[in-house]
């Protein structure tokens, strides 16, 4: 009966190991790029509501706030986007769109003319004012013109 017992008992804790693959993984804590529209909708006709509709999302996952001034947003090109003063809230989400618009505590706006992110293949990079590279996202092909980076 005990080896009944062990074996119910070790069938049982591997049901366990086996289940815990299928919950969804935890969100990537700190600072770090989140979800990123690289295609905005529609034709790209350089309108700044088409500009605006091309944006990246960026998550602080603490629980303090988060100055950002020096902070740096890049492509592939080199297309640069500096943080002036300003202060992401803790588990609060900002998004830069690439068009013009007026700041807020939740959307920043590249203020261009044209598009930053490539829809075939492009990469994002979140960069410390100290040159560090904090985070990075990338794509290589246009998955309906949107990247989920964690």
């Amino acid at each position: 009966m005990r080896i009944h017992v062990a074996a119910l008992a070790a069938a049982a804790a591997s049901l366990l190991v086996v289940a815990t693959p299928a919950q969804a993984a935890a969100h990537q804590g700190g600072l770090h790029l989140g979800k990123i529209q690289y295609n905005s909708p529609g034709s790209d006709n350089r309108s700044n509501t088409s500009l605006n509709a091309e944006w990246v999302d960026i998550h602080n996952n603490t629980a303090s706030s988060i100055q950002l001034s020096g902070y740096k947003l890049k492509d592939n090109t080199g297309y640069t986007y500096t943080f002036g003063t300003y202060r992401i809230g803790a588990y609060k989400t900002v998004r830069i769109h690439t068009g013009k618009g007026t700041n807020t505590a939740a959307d920043r706006y590249w203020g261009r003319a044209s598009y930053v992110w490539n829809n075939t293949s492009d990469k994002a990079r979140l960069i410390k004012p100290s040159g560090t590279q904090l985070d990075s996202c990338s794509w290589t092909t246009s998955n309906n013109g949107t990247k989920y980076c964690h």
